[in-house]
């Protein structure tokens, strides 16, 4: 017995993936609202070197961590209240695959590959909230 998708079941199945695509940031996935905003150190996994610090007043730059400040399409595959996956082109700038993952509000985890300018990256890192922005941090 072969099985016989119809455009219903197809267009069904399609929808249950709940997936959208973008011309940037639209709607706000669940978990980065969950993200406090503030000073936040970030600690790239396997790096002996001193964590970076940023004033994250939007969460959202996290989603295209490589290609900041870009308009790039956005196609989010996982959108859930403590994880989102995301994947984005930045056109002849490069793209980008993002994971991010909360703990808390104050602790998540991203992991984030794909070309940008010409050359590949792949990068993973742990940030956390560590206080109020400082004055002249960016």
């Amino acid at each position: 017995m072969s099985a016989r998708r119809t455009p219903l079941a197809l267009a069904t199945g399609l929808g249950a993936l709940a997936l959208i695509a973008s011309d940037g940031p639209t709607g706000r996935l669940r978990v980065l609202a969950q993200i406090k905003p503030g000073e936040w150190e970030l600690q790239e996994q396997g790096s002996q070197a001193a964590p970076k610090r940023l004033c994250m007043t939007d969460a959202d730059i996290l989603v295209q961590y490589q290609h900041n400040e870009m308009r790039c399409t956005r196609f989010v595959v996982e959108d859930q209240p403590m994880s989102a996956t995301v994947t984005y082109d930045c056109r002849s700038s490069g793209r980008g695959r993002t994971a991010i993952r909360a703990s808390t509000s104050r602790a998540i985890h991203v992991e984030t590959q794909g070309i940008a300018f010409g050359a590949p990256f792949e990068t993973s890192f742990n940030a956390r909230r560590i206080g109020a922005c400082r004055v002249g941090l960016r």
